[in-house]
């Protein structure tokens, strides 16, 4: 495809499929952007398991440059679609999409003609299995054999109601515990109804279920409408697990256990000691992390500011150096680094959101930062002592610097 789109002298579809004519030398960005493309993929002899993303054009620099840019992405989730875009920016929306959630939920269609059991993360739907049963109809015979037919008919809808059953616990169960964050029943008949009330249904399974609905189809499209009439119950999983888990951290703090720590300064004193278990961050917070290197060779120091304290504090200025050169400062992102190192700490992060009261509340009244610790902590006390320390050093300076002036 892409070799077809070199020679090609066609204008360009735009994002809205209209065509539109090309100026030559943005043609000519087209077409170097896609020879780059085609050389890119002779390196690479197989598309990976998750799928493919190569983004390739002509980016400008800091300093007003243009720089020709290739870049291949093996995600780390199934890509959903296959796409072909142009424009004057890089299309970067199935990745957000891969970023904003990584929940499984579960779904089974079951209705008389069968059943299906299949999966949905973000926009990703996978299909685990099913099988399809023929059940004797309710019919009109009667004399002896009408309570014969009945309890065959009833024999056969328990046995049906069983292979469901364990088929949904095949799927759905791995190591004794389940593998995806809710379940959805859904079906045209009544069979959705009396699996979720059936002892054959697997408790585990059961406290899962977040809802059950009617739908018309069976099959793919059966389970599109369960997807689409289930859609406030899926995003409010999340919301109900993170409103659950800020509740207990406040549960810590009313019962004053020494359990739990907030506010950025004391939380980084207690992850760096190792006391946090469990890290909570808001996952919109506005700080970042400075490593001020000095310029006299000296240790590097570590900050952790918000826009408002980094407007007050020059970090660039050396106050043991009149005149010298400036310090070297390297920032990045207060998330984005916790995200990439708190394997290191060895805690459990939990990124919440401001979108429940119990989420709104840890935001306004301790700063989006806190955690539940391993063992007790006095802060208070480490707080008094690292203030000793430092009102001892100043004692020292002072007296070295009346020695001096004695001398």
């Amino acid at each position: 495809m892409l070799r077809s789109l070199v020679g090609s002298e066609m204008c360009i579809r735009d994002r809205y499929q209209r065509r539109v004519r090309e100026s030559h030398t943005n043609k000519l960005s087209v077409q170097g952007a896609i020879t780059s493309a085609i050389g890119r993929l002779k390196l690479i002899p197989r598309v990976p398991t998750n799928g493919l993303m190569l983004f390739s054009g002509t980016v400008l620099t800091e300093d007003n440059k243009e720089k020709k840019l290739t870049l291949d992405l093996e995600p780390f989730k199934p890509v959903g679609r296959s796409l072909y875009m142009c424009d004057n920016k890089f299309h970067t929306e199935e990745l957000r999409r891969m970023l904003e959630s990584d929940d499984k939920f579960g779904f089974i269609i079951v209705d008389g003609n069968g059943a299906m059991y299949a999966t949905v993360s973000g926009s990703v739907k996978e299909r685990l299995g099913g099988f399809s049963v023929e059940l004797p109809k309710k019919h009109g015979r009667g004399g002896q054999s009408k309570n014969r037919f009945a309890r065959i008919r009833m024999e056969r809808r328990h046995n049906y109601l069983r292979k469901v059953s364990e088929g949904a616990t095949g799927y759905f169960i791995t190591n004794d515990r389940p593998n995806v964050m809710g379940l959805v029943l859904g079906g045209s008949a009544d069979f959705k109804d009396l699996l979720y009330e059936s002892d054959l249904f697997d408790p585990r399974l059961k406290e899962r279920v977040v809802k059950v609905v009617d739908i018309a189809h069976a099959g793919d499209v059966g389970l599109n409408q369960a997807i689409d009439m289930s859609a406030d119950a899926l995003s409010g999983v999340k919301i109900v697990q993170e409103k659950k888990l800020i509740q207990k951290f406040f549960d810590e703090i009313s019962n004053d256990t020494q359990m739990f720590c907030f506010g950025l300064a004391d939380t980084m004193k207690c992850l760096e000691s190792g006391a946090v278990e469990t890290l909570i961050v808001f996952e919109d917070l506005e700080c970042d992390r400075y490593v001020v290197k000095p310029a006299d060779g000296s240790e590097p120091i570590i900050h952790y500011l918000t826009l408002e304290e980094r407007a007050k504090i020059d970090l660039h200025k050396n106050p043991t150096t009149e005149g010298g050169a400036p310090n070297e400062i390297e920032s990045e992102s207060f998330v984005d680094w916790l995200t990439a190192n708190y394997t290191k700490f060895g805690v459990k992060l939990e990124l919440v959101t401001n979108k429940s009261q119990e989420g709104s509340q840890f935001v306004r009244g301790f700063g989006g930062v806190g955690g539940m610790l391993r063992y007790q902590m006095d802060l208070m006390v480490l707080r008094e002592l690292e203030q000793g320390l430092k009102t001892e050093g100043m004692v020292d300076e002072d007296e070295n610097d009346f020695e001096d002036d004695f001398m």
